[in-house]
């Protein structure tokens, strides 16, 4: 009795525990941290952002979802890049000559650069697409956002204002 007792003790906290993390992720709240990538087009390091709102997206061109967010990210950066807030997307294409087709095609309107072996998503542990992290203009992560959503929606808009 005495380790079936215990037994469910430690699944309870166990659980409980991971729900916590969940709705909490690690990382908001702390500094972002910095990066350089380097393509076949340009060199980009997050600390050029400095002063600015960073929208950090993860994403992929054969990924539906991500294909799906574009249009409302590519509508707020137009929106608020004369308020200091700037998209940086980090693909992780392998294919570099899919991957300039899709951004020529669809004409992206924000900074993108490819990041094939994924070593930016990994710093941010990030393992699904898309996934973004809103960053404040002192480089504080203020939010993790994983999946696909409206970016030119009232509330994303408000709260990108503020910071």
């Amino acid at each position: 009795m005495r380790r079936l007792v215990l037994f469910g003790i430690l699944t309870v906290t166990l659980l409980a525990n991971a729900c916590n993390r969940g709705s909490h992720p690690p990382r908001v709240g702390s500094m972002a941290s910095d990066f350089t990538v380097k393509d076949s087009d340009r060199t980009v390091s997050l600390n050029q952002f400095r002063g600015q709102v960073v929208v950090l997206n993860f994403w992929a061109t054969w990924c539906p979802p991500c294909v799906a967010e574009l249009p409302s990210m590519m509508e707020m950066q137009d929106r608020l890049r004369n308020r200091g807030v700037s998209v940086l997307g980090v693909s992780i294409d392998v294919d570099g000559d899919a991957y300039h087709r899709f951004i020529q095609q669809r004409n992206v309107n924000f900074l993108t650069v490819r990041d094939p072996d994924q070593r930016v998503p990994g710093m941010y542990g990030t393992s699904g697409w898309p996934e973004s992290y809103i960053i404040d203009r002192q480089g504080m992560l203020r939010r993790k956002v994983v999946g696909p959503i409206n970016w030119d929606s009232p509330e994303i808009l408000e709260f990108l204002n503020k910071l």
